[in-house]
Parts: structure tokens; C-alpha cells; sequence
């Protein structure tokens, strides 16, 4: 898809389809409160022609919602499609994203290639809003239906911003525009079957991506597990007849401006069956998202190399299948991490913290002063936030608070759960210095993550638990149900922020 700027009179632009948005302006609240909509919009002729519609009170403009007029008196534009953005007050660059995104998948079944979206006239910033709109028109192009036999390139191919001319909105659009790439890669990554995208065929694309872009990709397998001495990494690896990948993927800026190095280090399980402690059948065939950590970590690695910020960046994912082979490691197990600290194994499907203590050990060894950590980690996650959170820990309250910051531009949706010294006792291990689980249903989530901290030390660092969110479970008006590409923009706000 290619997103342009046009300053024509969106009256006048001549387009299959022009989107312009609306929002309810009523501020009553109460069964009696009837919506009043409202064109975010200063052109006339956009507004004369929605009038009836919008006197009608068949729309209420909704988050998400839409009606549509054939041959709209007074335009050029054979359709208008009016994109609700839910209540006046609540109205973000958020919904901005959402209602953009909307009228795209609008467009994608009805054998419309080309859309016009009218800039909506609001008090919001016009770069953020811009890099929002773009984001959400190219996320939600993608579908998951890659195999299918009859599988129908219904791709909008053009869509154009009618706008003023604002180096603001050409900002937004331009790093909108690197993002989405970022992230429509995270979830192509995400979508592939365990039996396409294996280890090392991860570290093969990653590295056919970024390479071209000047990032520095090195994959590497089962030597340099034991010349590194990852044994908790290869204790997981080695019930597979995959190799696993180690690949680390390298940024140096330019001219920095930074002395920091920030470290990102993914989660990249390509299938989890649960290994020896294995899953219930039902549902394991989505076990193949539970790579989405790396995939967010080459997404932003790959906006990164585009967006050229001041400070370097070195992202290390850890890869490789779990699988209940005679060769599996087993519970009960004591394992020895690269750091030299020691770990009775609970549970083989607690094993995504085992290659994660090394990737992040292995990162602060590269010279990372700051790390951040993806992965779908925990269901006990998913039980306390539910599908619409994803957690986020931080041993240092001044790294969260840049991460938080940035959610303010990504949209999305983190929320901070405890790691503090109390909890460590739950990961003691009578025979070893911990255990890979908490041994008990309770705090699941979080002792996960204690279990993680031991590997970062004084390290400021950040845990990012989305095993919630890294799947959508149903199609949204502005996105298809499947991989979401989750924490793609948070994780590059963040490096921002150095």
C-alpha cells in the first residue's frame, strides 16, 4: 500500500471512496441522551452532504461505526464514507488510528482500491495525529488468510490524506509510515505455521530484512549456545530436531547522542508444545504466536534502522522449539544459566523465562545499559489483565516512567504489575539457586518476572508480558482478527526516549 499527502479541496478530489470522520457531541449522559454527530471537518460541501444522514439518527458515530452515501450531491467522490470516533470529549489520536484503520477494511471487501481520507479538524497535534492515521491505515490492510487456495488480493492499494501543507503532518506521516512497516513485519512473522517459520528460518528473515537497511544480523545456533555456555537456553532447544537461533541484531548510529546502548531481547519460541509438562490440545495450534516477543523486537528493529535514532541499539532473540523428545529436558532437572546461577526446573512450559535469563545476561555481556524484554510469557498474565492489557515490571521507576510516557503516542495498552523483594522468596529451589516457576497458581505473572530479574542485576530494565495481546481473538472494525503486532511502537518510543 502507498500513503500520499494531497492539499486539494477534499470537495473536489476525485476518489472511488472519501472518508471523513465524525464524533457525538452530545455531552448528556442518561438512556434519554440522544447522539449528535458531528463532521470534524471546515469544508461545506462535506458537511451539506452528510446532513441528512446525520439528522436521520440512524448513526450515532460510534467508535468504529459507518454509514455510507452513494453519489454524495456536491463531490467528486463517487462514495462518502463517514467513520464514527465515539464521543467528542474522549476523541485521541487514538480513535484517530482506529477510525483510519476502519475505513480501510471498509474499502478491502467491497473491490475498493483506492480511498481519500479527509485530515479531520480537531485540536489535537498534527504530527502525532498524522503518524497515528498512518499507522492504522496500513495495519489494517493485513489479513492472516496467507494460505488459503482462494485467498483474494483485496490489498487498498492508494490511500490519500487530504490535508494542509504542514511540515507537521508530513513528520507524522513519514515516521507513521516506518512504524507500520515495523509492525505489518512483526505480525507476518507472527502468522507463519511452526512447521514454515522454525528457528533459524526466523533468523533467515530477520536478517534478509534488516541487513539492507544497515542493521547488522548475525544468526547463530547450537556451537555458540555451548562455546557461551547458555545451558538454560539450550536446555530448551535441545528436545527439538530444529536448531535453535541465536540472532543478534545490531544499530549504530551515525553521529549519537547518547552514551547509552539499549538492549532488546525477544522471546522467540516458534512452537510451544509445553515440552515434557505438555499443553492441552485445545488451542496449542496457536502456540505458534509464541514467537510474537521476537517478532515485536525485529518490528522495532527494523523502524529503528529507518528512523536513525541517536543511541545504539543491540536486540538479541532467543529462538527454538519446545518439544517433548527423548532428548527433552525434564522437571526436576537442575540447569545451569550463562550467568553461572543454577535453576531447578518446575515445568517445561515455563520456558520461555529459560531462554530469556540468557538472552538477557548475554545483552548486558554485549554492553546493553538499559534492557527491555518482550514475550507471551504467562497465561496467569492474561487472567489478571485479561485481553485488553498487557503487563508490563521495572526494577527501576525512572525506566518505566520513559516507557510510560511513550504510551501516550503508541495507543497501547500496559499496565504495571509489582516485582519487588518480597516475592523473590516464592522462586527459592532447595536444590538449586531458583526455580523456574513460582510452584503454585498464585502470582503467576509476577514471579515470572522475579525469575527474570535475577538475570539483569542493577540493570534498568523493563518486562513486557503480552501473551494477551499478541493475539487478536476477533476482528475489530480497524483490524482482522490474528497477530496484533503488539509493543512494536511502544518498544521504539522508548528507544526514542534515549
Amino acid at each position: 500500500m502507498k500513503t500520499t499527502l494531497s492539499t486539494q479541496n477534499a470537495a473536489a478530489f476525485a476518489s472511488p471512496l472519501l472518508a471523513v470522520f465524525a464524533a457525538d457531541t452530545n455531552t448528556a449522559t442518561g438512556k434519554d441522551a440522544k447522539p449528535q454527530p458531528r463532521l470534524f471537518t471546515a469544508n461545506d460541501a462535506l458537511t451539506k452532504a452528510a446532513a441528512t444522514v446525520l439528522a436521520s439518527g440512524e448513526f450515532k458515530a460510534g467508535l468504529g461505526e459507518t454509514v455510507l452515501i452513494h453519489a454524495p450531491a456536491g463531490l467528486k467522490a463517487e462514495r462518502l464514507l463517514i467513520v464514527g470516533l465515539g464521543k467528542a470529549a474522549d476523541v485521541s489520536i487514538h480513535e484517530l488510528r482506529k477510525a483510519a484503520g476502519t475505513a480501510v477494511r471498509f474499502a478491502k471487501p467491497r473491490g475498493i482500491r483506492e480511498v481519500a481520507i479527509e485530515f479531520p479538524k480537531t485540536e489535537l497535534p498534527a504530527a502525532p495525529s498524522a503518524q497515528a492515521m498512518v499507522e492504522g491505515i496500513h495495519v489494517a490492510d493485513f489479513d492472516p488468510d496467507t494460505y488459503r487456495s482462494d485467498r483474494k488480493d483485496q490489498s487498498v492499494q492508494t490511500v490519500t490524506l487530504l490535508c494542509t501543507d504542514s511540515a507537521e503532518i508530513k513528520r507524522g506521516h513519514d515516521e507513521g509510515t516506518i512504524l507500520a512497516a515495523g509492525e505489518l513485519f512483526a505480525r507476518t512473522l507472527v502468522n507463519e505455521p511452526g512447521n514454515v517459520l522454525f528457528p533459524l528460518e526466523l533468523g533467515r528473515r530477520a536478517k534478509a530484512e534488516l541487513e539492507p537497511l544497515g542493521i547488522k544480523t548475525e544468526v547463530f545456533s547450537t556451537e555458540k549456545l555451548h562455546e557461551l555456555k547458555m545451558g538454560s537456553f539450550w536446555a530448551v532447544a535441545k528436545g527439538s530436531e530444529n536448531p535453535p537461533a541465536l540472532i543478534v541484531m545490531t544499530y549504530e548510529p551515525k553521529n549519537p547522542t547518547s552514551k547509552d546502548v539499549i538492549g532488546l531481547v525477544g522471546k522467540g519460541i516458534t512452537f510451544d508444545t509445553g515440552g515434557i509438562s505438555i499443553k492441552p490440545a485445545d488451542g496449542m495450534e496457536k502456540m505458534k504466536y509464541d514467537m510474537a516477543g521476537a517478532a515485536a523486537m525485529i518490528g522495532a528493529m527494523r523502524a529503528i534502522a529507518e528512523l536513525k535514532p541517536g543511541v545504539k541499539v543491540i536486540s538479541v532473540v532467543c529462538s527454538a522449539e519446545n518439544m517433548p523428545d527423548g532428548k527433552a529436558y525434564k522437571p526436576g532437572d537442575v540447569v545451569t544459566a550463562m550467568s553461572g546461577k543454577t535453576i531447578e526446573i518446575i515445568n517445561t512450559d515455563a520456558e520461555g523465562r529459560l531462554v530469556l535469563a540468557d538472552g538477557l545476561h548475554y545483552a548486558k555481556q554485549l554492553g546493553c545499559t538499559h534492557l527491555i524484554n518482550a514475550a507471551t510469557l504467562t497465561g496467569a498474565c492474561v487472567v489478571a489483565l485479561g485481553m485488553l492489557n498487557a503487563g508490563v515490571f521495572s526494577n527501576d521507576d525512572a525506566t518505566y516512567e520513559k516507557f510510560n510516557k511513550g504510551l501516550e503516542t503508541s495507543g497501547e495498552h500496559f499496565w504495571r504489575l509489582p516485582c519487588t523483594a518480597e516475592y523473590r522468596d516464592l522462586i527459592k529451589s532447595q536444590i538449586a539457586d531458583i526455580m523456574n516457576t513460582g510452584g503454585s497458581r498464585w502470582g503467576g505473572a509476577i514471579t515470572a518476572a522475579m525469575f527474570l530479574k535475577e538475570f539483569v542485576g542493577d540493570t534498568p530494565w523493563i518486562h513486557l508480558d503480552i501473551a494477551g495481546v499478541a493475539w487478536m481473538e476477533e476482528t475489530k472494525p480497524w483490524i482482522a482478527k490474528g497477530p496484533s503486532g503488539i509493543a512494536v511502537r511502544s518498544i521504539v518510543e522508548w528507544v526514542k526516549s534515549y
